[in-house]
C-alpha cells in the first residue's frame, strides 16, 4: 500500500467558519463538525480537519488543481472579495503568474493559513 496522507489538522480561530470559507473558496462541500473538528473532504483520500486553537499559527497548504478548476476558484475568490497573489509574500497582489507553473495563486484566512492553488497545464 502506497504512502497516502489521510487528513491534517489546520488550526482556526474559528474552526466552522475557517471550513465554510476554504470550502466555498474551493468548490466542496462542508457537511457542519464533528467533535471538535469541522472537517471538510478534499478528495477521496485527503480530509482537512479544521480546529479552532486559542493562538492559531497558520500552515502552508498547496494544492494542484487543473485549469478549469483553477479558473472556478479564481472566479470565487472575485466573487468573494478575497484577496490573492502569486507570492506567498504578497498574497494579495492579484496576479496568477506563478513562478513554478503556468498559472497559480495564494491566498489566506483569518488564522493566517497560506493556501496554494496550482494549475500544472
Amino acid at each position: 500500500m502506497p504512502i497516502t496522507l489521510n487528513h491534517t489538522i489546520v488550526p482556526a480561530v474559528d474552526n466552522e467558519a475557517a471550513a465554510r470559507f476554504f470550502a466555498s473558496v474551493m468548490g466542496l462541500d462542508y457537511r457542519g463538525a464533528h467533535r471538535h473538528f469541522a472537517p471538510v473532504k478534499v478528495n477521496d483520500s485527503l480530509t482537512l480537519d479544521f480546529m479552532s486553537v486559542e493562538n492559531p499559527v497558520g500552515h502552508h497548504l498547496a494544492f494542484d488543481v487543473d485549469p478549469s478548476s483553477f479558473y472556478a476558484i479564481l472566479a470565487r475568490l472575485h466573487a468573494a472579495g478575497v484577496p490573492y497573489g502569486n507570492d506567498p509574500s504578497e498574497p494579495d497582489n492579484g496576479r496568477i503568474d506563478h513562478p513554478l507553473c503556468p498559472r497559480g495563486l495564494y491566498f489566506t484566512d483569518d488564522a493566517g493559513n497560506l493556501y496554494e492553488v496550482m494549475s500544472p497545464r
